[in-house]
């Protein structure tokens, strides 16, 4: 993971998916998830990602009941949460305030079942918190023992520079991943980002890198849907147009050139590039978690890469959430 000595596998799990069947209809228990998450272990994925927020803290919970069942040792594994987003009605129950962060970790610590996170990360940046109480208070939480590694997510470059300097400045414990918004149709962090993670020894793990599913296939020009998520997946339409199915396309092309499904493909370019740790990939489905492991093995041609980014459009800087 960066410049650390912290070893993860090169694909995470992202847990998301795992949890409050009513909130989405494509989330599934933890019994409908066990066989996908163990299939992701028996592949040697040791990395996974989740939040607090996620299903109000019922990710959480199923996380640590799954991890503590398929792994003998708590070392064995390299656990990520996050912290930001409301868990209560209060207006302490949100944000990045010393107050929020102590009793947060506490939370997600007794939903893991476990008394520490390997990787503790910010999933919004606190524009209402002084960025010093929030670096002294997750530099506390690693020196108890609490938390190994802090990492952030979703922010602007000249943000990120501005909490590494500040941290340094305070002698706090500074950021080692970068959490972000990174794939084919949306490659924006490769002009600042990218590059300032390479320079403070930053491992790059992005989130949505198969782009909902519409680097996977999954998802047509004709605005039909092949997945459950598809269909109740209205922030997608925010994210992408028509115009970026001319990308979509070529991964499809070099997809069948190659004999491979274009998941494998679209995750083979990201583990490509520069500073990329391990994708977050959500999987519902045995054969998710099999094409990610499996893009790991395949490595593309300068041609073939040089074809699947020719068709990329500047979008406006993202997400919006």
């Amino acid at each position: 993971m960066g410049s650390s000595g912290l070893k993860v596998s090169p694909v995470c799990l992202g847990m998301m998916s795992y949890g409050d069947k009513s909130r989405r209809a494509w989330f599934l228990s933890e019994e409908e998830a066990e066989p996908v998450v163990r299939r992701a272990v028996e592949l040697g994925v040791n990395f996974f990602d989740t939040a607090d927020m996620y299903s109000n803290g019922l990710t959480e919970e199923i996380t640590g009941r799954l991890l503590s069942r398929l792994f003998p040792h708590r070392d064995d594994y390299v656990l990520a949460t996050k912290v930001y987003f409301p868990m209560g009605d209060g207006p302490n129950d949100r944000g990045l305030s010393r107050k929020h962060v102590l009793a947060a970790i506490d939370g997600s610590l007794r939903r893991l079942g476990t008394d520490y996170v390997d990787l503790y990360q910010t999933h919004r940046w606190d524009n209402e918190t002084p960025i010093e109480e929030t670096l002294a208070a997750l530099d506390d939480l690693v020196r108890a023992g609490k938390v190994r590694y802090l990492g952030v997510s979703t922010m602007p470059a000249w943000q990120l520079s501005k909490v590494q300097y500040t941290a340094q400045l305070g002698g706090f414990t500074k950021f080692l991943s970068m959490q972000n918004y990174y794939n084919l149709l949306y490659r924006e962090e490769e002009r600042e980002m990218i590059p300032l993670c390479l320079d403070q020894g930053m491992g790059v793990i992005p989130w949505s890198p198969l782009a909902r599913g519409m680097l996977a296939g999954t998802r047509h020009r004709d605005g039909s849907r092949d997945t459950t998520r598809g269909g109740n997946d209205a922030f997608a339409d925010e994210l992408y147009s028509d115009e970026d199915f001319d990308v979509v396309d070529v991964v499809r092309a070099v997809a069948a050139d190659r004999g491979l499904p274009p998941a494998q493909v679209s995750l083979a370019w990201l583990l490509s590039k520069p500073a990329v740790t391990a994708p977050i990939v959500g999987a519902t489905k045995l054969g998710h978690i099999e094409d990610a492991v499996a893009a790991t093995e395949v490595t593309l041609s300068a041609e073939e890469i040089a074809r699947l980014e020719a068709p990329y459009r500047p979008h406006e800087v993202m997400p919006k959430q």
